[in-house]
């Protein structure tokens, strides 16, 4: 079984600073924000697939392999 990854100390505040500076936003900057939040996740994904892709040497193009 996995062990759940432990925050350090700076990431654990870091949370605590970001929960307080959106529980100051209005309806439609929290609305907004979570749209901006998830486009950066989409491309964070995409770049780690193609970053994996190109590491583990899938992308020469010849090879019909998924990531």
């Amino acid at each position: 079984m996995h062990q759940p990854i432990e925050l350090t100390l700076e990431q654990q505040f870091n949370i605590r600073s970001f929960a307080t500076q959106v529980q100051h936003m209005s309806h439609e900057q929290a609305q907004d924000f979570l749209v901006k939040l998830y486009e950066q996740m989409v491309v964070r994904e995409a770049t780690y697939k193609e970053l994996l892709k190109h590491q583990w040497g899938l992308d020469s193009g010849g090879s019909s392999w998924a990531v």
